[in-house]
């Protein structure tokens, strides 16, 4: 009786051990493959991701903008000046609500009135 339990317990522990272990070399056969030489192709994405951002940080905006870019970019924000007001469109407006109560009376009448 004792040794039928030992063996199923024996038997379990090394079910247990084996997935452990299989887990364990799975993700080590991945953290292996990532430390690896990337392939040609992967390299090249990169290596052209790191220049463009080197070369936008140096020109401090869009990389290779010519003259038409700039034209076309000032046309169109002088459109939406003209639509919206005027204002510094390069930054995120500031929102100032002081007085909501007549919102919340609004919105509360609206639904409760369903």
């Amino acid at each position: 009786m004792a040794l039928h339990a030992f063996l199923q317990l024996s038997s379990m522990l090394r079910s247990a051990a084996s997935l452990t272990l299989r887990r364990n070399i799975g993700l080590s056969a991945v953290v292996l493959n990532r430390a690896k030489e990337l392939d040609p192709v992967q390299k090249l994405f990169l290596d052209k991701i790191r220049d463009y951002n080197t070369k936008s940080k140096a020109s401090g905006g869009i990389v290779d903008a010519g003259p038409a870019y700039q034209k076309n970019l000032s046309e169109e924000v002088s459109k939406l000046e003209r639509l919206y007001g005027g204002g510094d469109l390069t930054k995120f407006p500031d929102f100032k609500f002081q007085d909501i109560s007549e919102l919340e009376n609004f919105v509360c009448r609206d639904v409760f009135s369903m």
